[in-house]
């Protein structure tokens, strides 16, 4: 059981062969938290106006987010540019989801951090977005590739490996724009006088100080299989989840410190 007082999941992107939904319900159902944020990318609107992708995974995610919420459990949704459409319904709330354009979260030690998707701080984004889409066009490609070289590595006894993950950090021009996106969203955190950012979209779990302001990347569920929980002291930890191969036998996950906890 992962018992916390808040947790972070971003990038999930449902509707997309990537998506890697069975982890996450594994995740979901064993997780206790007050709070659960979805920090945008949740469902891929992209993806599917070109072809309708919805297997009963995807569904059942769903479903077991609005269920948290009937429960009792806070859940604030922060849509990204690939669900960028719910942005029209910031203050609504649907099934017991709150949605909202960014939230401030305090945390139980009083450090206080900006809840951002993060894709208003790419530039290629805001203002080349036909290069957004052939990027993401790329990438669904290239995870497509990694998607059968996985099946081959389970077949064969061996854990996930990520092909875009380990290009990103191979490739020059791919690590300094990671770079300039967690200088950036440390800014904004900054100009609001706040601790910290907890943000998603760049697919790359990170946590790290950046000028005293806390970055904390949750990752993703389409190649790291992340998530951030904050504790009920307040401190936070990047969860990996991608270790839990039901090929594998008993499932494990680790901390960011590589600690295991038990499910």
């Amino acid at each position: 059981m992962v018992s916390c007082r808040t947790a972070f999941i971003s990038d999930v992107h449902l509707g997309t062969r990537g998506c890697q939904a069975e982890l996450l319900l594994d995740f979901i159902k064993v997780l206790e938290c007050d709070t659960l944020y979805l920090i945008g990318d949740i469902i891929d609107g992209w993806k599917l106006k070109s072809g309708w992708y919805w297997p009963q995974a995807h569904n059942d995610v769903v479903q077991k987010v609005l269920r948290m919420a009937r429960h009792g459990v806070k859940v604030i949704y922060v849509p990204g540019n690939h669900d960028e459409g719910a942005r029209e319904f910031c203050g609504v709330h649907f099934g017991g989801v709150i949605v909202a354009r960014d939230a401030i979260h305090e945390a139980a030690d009083g450090k206080r951090y900006l809840v951002t998707h993060g894709d208003e701080f790419d530039g290629v984004v805001q203002h080349a977005r036909w290069l957004a889409f052939l990027g993401d066009w790329s990438y669904r490609t290239l995870l497509a590739a990694n998607t059968w070289f996985n099946h081959a590595r389970r077949a064969m006894g061996f854990g996930y490996w990520s092909l875009s993950a380990f290009l990103k950090v191979k490739v020059k021009n791919a690590l300094q724009f990671i770079e300039n996106f967690e200088a950036a969203v440390a800014e904004e955190a900054r100009r609001r006088g706040v601790d910290g950012v907890i943000c998603g979209h760049i697919h790359k779990a990170e946590m790290r100080q950046i000028d005293g302001v806390l970055y904390v990347n949750d990752g993703d569920w389409v190649e790291s299989c992340t998530a951030v929980i904050e504790h009920h002291d307040g401190s936070l930890e990047i969860l990996d989840w991608s270790r839990r191969l039901p090929a594998r036998g008993p499932a494990v996950a680790t901390s960011q410190t590589g600690e295991p906890i038990a499910a």
